[in-house]
């Protein structure tokens, strides 16, 4: 092993950058080793090593410019494109509100090829999320050059996408310099040999066990009814008035297990409307959603989910609900209630240009995995399959994924909707679909919504019964 690795690793390890013991990850899964590389923006002895070694690894391959995923490795590109006079490109967190709006910052000509470097590769999810960012701007990319590979098989997983991984130093490089060192025990390395030698993804679990390690009762309720009626279609009733609103449902009722409505559309609500709804919920075994998306600080939304004229809590036992307001929402509406309620979080939409960051819709998921007990789940698009999976990936299994821009037909609606297919959205990992328009908007509403019910399950069983 040439000496500017071996250094680093020392020095790696003596600034606490590498550390050995037990250490919980953000998956939940205990580890016996953690890379943590963000301080060594403070050790320019340290970042001059890895310029060098970077150097080495890059002079070989073919770019026009190059990238550094943020935080960690953007300042280690931005030296290396000194030392190699290369332009630098880099991708914003969040597109600016202002000016341009740009989300790649720098000068390139679309058609160039892109290197992208990082600090470390474990799942392959964040080059993934920054191949696709440079290549929606017209860049090419081909190569990932990483500091440390960490990855089960990082490798295979970028290969399988067409990129190649090159990694500066591997976890094997760590254990023989630390070990040979005395800085490591033989046990201690072979549990982390144990460690990396396991597949990150775990296989995805069937919905029947999936079910079976719910505890929360609202979603229990939710997958058992998705099961009996062998139906994951949420038809979205956004019409205005109330006979074409029963008109519908009753047509569409047997083919959904579920309703999503959004009351104060309706011009010509009357004090009868709830007891219909129920009535026909009770005939078609479906439940209501109503759709009013809270995102009022906790003392507001509790009067509009309980009081006013609709006294939404009295008949929808889910409702939609946007973090903007923080995690008391949650207290606001869910608090106190004579009958239990559950919401979906709002953390991706499907509308071109919206607003949501990926930032948000992490935030977003870790504090409905902190409330199970009234979060059922998530509301949330995806660009393709990849995207979806990656998506899902980030919601425990005892949570579900519903998915709004879903079309058997159409790839837009002119106003800023964008549609998926009912397949691409299942097999992404979507547990249900929402069908608003392409289920209203026909001449024979019960027919079409047999349709999606029939192309939404025929994906379902696909995925539980292979």
């Amino acid at each position: 092993m040439e000496n500017g690795k071996r250094t680093l690793i020392l020095d790696l390890h003596r600034i606490g950058a590498l550390k050995f013991g037990e250490f919980k990850l953000k998956s939940g899964v205990t580890s016996p080793f953690y890379i943590d590389l963000r301080s060594i923006v403070s050790y320019p002895e340290i970042i001059r090593n890895i310029v060098q070694l970077l150097k080495t690894t890059l002079a070989n391959k073919q770019f026009d410019v190059l990238t550094g995923i943020p935080y960690t490795a953007l300042p280690l590109a931005a030296q290396v494109s000194v030392e190699l006079d290369t332009p630098l490109v880099y991708q914003r967190k969040e597109v600016k509100a202002y000016g341009t709006g740009k989300l790649i910052e720098g000068h390139f000509e679309p058609g160039q090829t892109c290197l992208i470097i990082d600090d470390l590769i474990t799942t392959g999810e964040s080059k993934f999320e920054a191949a696709e960012g440079m290549e929606r701007a017209g860049l090419k990319v081909t190569d990932f050059v990483c500091l440390i590979d960490r990855s089960y098989n990082g490798s295979e997983i970028l290969a399988n996408k067409g990129y190649t991984l090159t990694a500066v130093i591997t976890v094997e490089d760590m254990l023989t310099v630390l070990g040979g060192e005395q800085l490591l025990d033989d046990t201690l390395a072979q549990k982390v040999r144990e460690f990396v030698n396991q597949p990150v993804e775990k296989p995805q679990l069937k919905f029947t066990d999936r079910l079976a390690a719910t505890t929360a009762p609202l979603t229990r309720k939710l997958m058992e009814t998705i099961l009996r009626k062998r139906s994951n279609l949420v038809l979205s009733l956004d019409v205005e008035d109330t006979a074409t609103f029963f008109d519908i449902l009753d047509q569409a009722g047997p083919e959904i297990f579920m309703v999503k409505t959004h009351v104060d559309i309706i011009k010509d609500f009357r004090g009868d409307f709830v007891p219909r709804l129920k009535a026909l919920a009770e005939k078609h075994d479906f439940i209501i959603f109503e759709d009013r998306k809270y995102a009022d600080i906790g003392s507001t939304v509790r009067k509009q989910f309980r009081s006013g004229v609709y006294k939404i809590a009295d008949w929808a036992e889910y409702v939609t609900v946007h973090m903007i307001a923080g995690e008391a929402i949650l207290d606001g509406l869910f608090g106190d209630l004579e009958r239990p309620r559950s919401g979906f979080l709002l953390a991706r939409m499907s509308a071109k240009g919206n607003l949501i960051s990926e930032t948000y819709t992490r935030q977003v998921l870790e504090i409905g995995k902190r409330r199970k007990e009234c979060v059922s789940g998530y509301i949330g698009h995806g660009h393709d399959v990849e995207d979806i999976k990656r998506f899902r990936n980030k919601i425990p299994p005892d949570q579900l994924l519903l998915m709004p821009g879903v079309n058997l037909d159409s790839q837009g609606d002119g106003l800023g909707q964008q549609y998926l297919t009912v397949e691409d959205a299942i097999t992404g990992g979507a547990d249900a679909i929402i069908v608003g328009r392409g289920i209203i908007a026909s001449e024979d509403p019960g027919a079409e919504a047999k349709r999606y019910r029939a192309a939404a399950w025929k994906a379902f069983e696909s995925i539980n019964n292979e």
